[in-house]
């Protein structure tokens, strides 16, 4: 198989995606960069969904490369995806990028290079008694917030006022963070109906349970030590089977507001998705339940077509 363009596969969460990669990268000689924010992180295996046994014999990066409890960041994820692809190409292989963090998928197109930001303890002290709200304003000065990531914790909005201060103060940065969006990559997402899309959510959500992802946030807790805020920050699973598992709501309280949590994630999924179209990204939609062979086919027809150079 000749080199081919980076080759995305997006979706919601439930669409199938990985077994898509997978397929597909045994084919054309690939191996697969995983662009998911949560699945970096050891022993965090049923709540992020990583199904290690379906990539068989296909390598991947990106999945278990940090302790729990650590904050991965943007910036660590472009220099280890860069230097994934660097090493898969220099190997003569094809690259498969495939994940539902929209963040990192679409940072990776734009070519964004992050400088990295050292962390400011005199700032950190001044922000550390304001509200998520109050944040959130602070934050509205630096920048035009488009969406909710960096302001859906207190954390997460500290570290985004830190970054935003340092190119503030440092503009000659700012030429490094500037896009040179990527021509050679065709991108396919995995194309779902809504009411498809939650039945699979739903059923999963009670396969994993009964899988044992309760004692998965009991070791990671008792076991590996995680602090319960730090599980708490990740969100969805972590969240509320940590809340379960300290005690702080019922089992079924916990299995309800999960799953409504998780309804909601991939809606906010899509709509990054369908913002990437309105940003000149052009999605190819093939259907989630099409016959292999049939949807390899037609991401090999976009490859041999150039038409995703345009």
């Amino acid at each position: 198989m000749n080199t081919l363009p980076l080759i995305v596969i997006l979706g919601p969460t439930a669409s199938g995606k990985t077994r898509r990669a997978v397929e597909l990268a045994r084919i054309i000689n690939a191996e697969i960069i995983s662009a998911d924010s949560r699945q970096i992180y050891r022993h965090m295996d049923l709540g992020t969904g990583k199904d290690i046994e379906e990539y068989g014999d296909v390598p991947y990066h990106l999945i278990d490369i940090c302790p729990p409890g650590y904050k991965y960041n943007l910036f660590e994820f472009l220099r280890d995806y860069k230097a994934a692809e660097n090493d898969i190409r220099a190997r003569g292989r094809n690259v498969v990028l495939c994940g539902g963090t929209g963040l990192y998928i679409e940072t990776v197109l734009k070519g964004i290079e992050l400088p990295p930001v050292p962390q400011n303890p005199e700032l950190r002290r001044e922000l550390e008694t304001k509200s998520l709200d109050e944040l959130t304003d602070i934050l509205r000065q630096y920048k035009t917030l488009h969406n909710t990531t960096d302001v859906d914790s207190v954390k997460r909005a500290v570290r985004a006022i830190e970054i935003q201060k340092y190119y503030h103060e440092n503009p000659q940065l700012q030429a490094a963070a500037t896009p040179h969006p990527m021509t050679n990559v065709v991108i396919v997402g995995v194309e779902i109906s809504r009411d498809e899309r939650r039945n699979r959510i739903s059923s999963r959500l009670d396969a994993r349970i009964d899988s044992g992802m309760i004692d998965e946030v009991r070791d990671l807790i008792y076991k590996h030590g995680v602090p319960a805020e730090d599980l708490i920050y990740y969100g969805l699973e972590y969240k509320f089977l940590t809340k379960y598992v300290i005690g702080e709501i019922p089992r079924d309280e916990m299995r309800e507001q999960l799953e409504i949590a998780i309804h909601q994630f991939a809606k906010r999924q899509m709509t990054w998705f369908r913002g990437m179209e309105r940003r000149g990204f052009n999605i190819n939609w093939i259907p989630y339940d099409l016959p292999s062979e049939e949807f390899n086919e037609r991401i090999l027809d976009l490859c041999a077509s150039g038409d995703y150079k345009e």
